[in-house]
């Protein structure tokens, strides 16, 4: 996933290559500590992977063709191979792809998962146009020099009809992570930059409001069916607390599941999550 403070994309992933680091439960969703920063997403990335299935309408078939673009070592692709759908991650990282094979044997779904080395913008030197159900485009747009073509691209990629997951780093939560943590120039130098940069060491390149993610959706060809604030409130909570109080973690993630949906809260989220359905496409193409 993306993270407004992470280092770039490559270096993400060689840091996150543990195959053991996000492990998942048998349901396919992530466990409970990890789930502080997947838990919204999953659950709606589910929910519109159960009703893409009921869509097809493919008789004995229920699994699903998914496309993971950026996936990195797999902390969506493994979890939606387990509910037994087909999954491609396309990646740059040599040692994201390889953590990836390693945590998809682990699990069981190493015949379900594909790694391929590749990007977003050289999205069909490697994978087949039009050829998906569903797309995940997690944490790729912060680092393209054109997202608006990342977007389109991620989109040309789907089948008639199929699922756009798209996660961005928000402008907002990194606003407000900076003030917090007593930055207050590089706060309000990330609220007036266009690329909502808080200065030259920050290493993302690049955040979004709702409203650009929504613009740059919707221009691709897809309806946009949901918006969710994603982190609101689990980057600014001690992880002392979540980790000693009783209750805490079942509380937080209940919090941040009733706010997720919020527009009010989309302003101050960590990251926004933009779900959407291709309007009739094939290879982008409006019908």
């Amino acid at each position: 996933m993306s993270d407004p403070m992470r280092p770039p994309a490559s270096h993400h992933h060689a840091q996150t290559a543990s195959p053991r680091s996000d492990s998942s439960d048998s349901s396919g969703a992530p466990r409970p500590r990890a789930s502080l920063r997947t838990a919204v997403v999953w659950d709606v990335l589910k929910e519109a992977l159960d009703r893409r299935v009921e869509v097809t309408g493919r008789q004995s078939r229920t699994e699903l063709d998914v496309l993971d673009t950026g996936g990195g070592s797999g902390n969506f692709a493994v979890p939606v191979a387990r509910l037994g759908h087909r999954v491609t991650v396309v990646d740059p990282s040599p040692n994201a792809l390889f953590a990836l094979e390693r945590r998809a044997a682990e699990a069981g779904v190493a015949d379900r998962v594909r790694g391929v080395q590749g990007d977003v913008l050289g999205l069909f030197d490697v994978v087949e146009r039009g050829g998906f159900d569903a797309v995940l485009c997690h944490g790729v747009l912060e680092y393209v020099d054109d997202p608006a073509e990342g977007v389109r691209l991620a989109v040309d990629a789907l089948r008639p009809s199929g699922v756009l997951s798209l996660l961005g780093a928000g402008l907002g939560g990194a606003v407000l992570a900076r003030a917090l943590a007593g930055h207050f120039k590089e706060a309000r130098t990330a609220l007036t930059d266009p690329a909502g940069r808080w200065g030259a060491g920050d290493p993302v390149p690049r955040r979004f409001t709702a409203e650009q993610l929504t613009e740059l959706v919707e221009a691709a060809g897809v309806r946009v069916d949901a918006v969710h604030g994603v982190r609101v409130f689990a980057d600014l909570v001690p992880g002392v607390l979540v980790d000693t109080e009783p209750g805490a973690l079942d509380a937080l993630l209940a919090l941040e599941a009733a706010a997720a949906e919020l527009p009010a809260f989309h302003s101050v989220a960590t990251q926004l999550h933009v779900l959407g359905e291709a309007r009739g496409t094939q290879g982008g193409a409006v019908a």
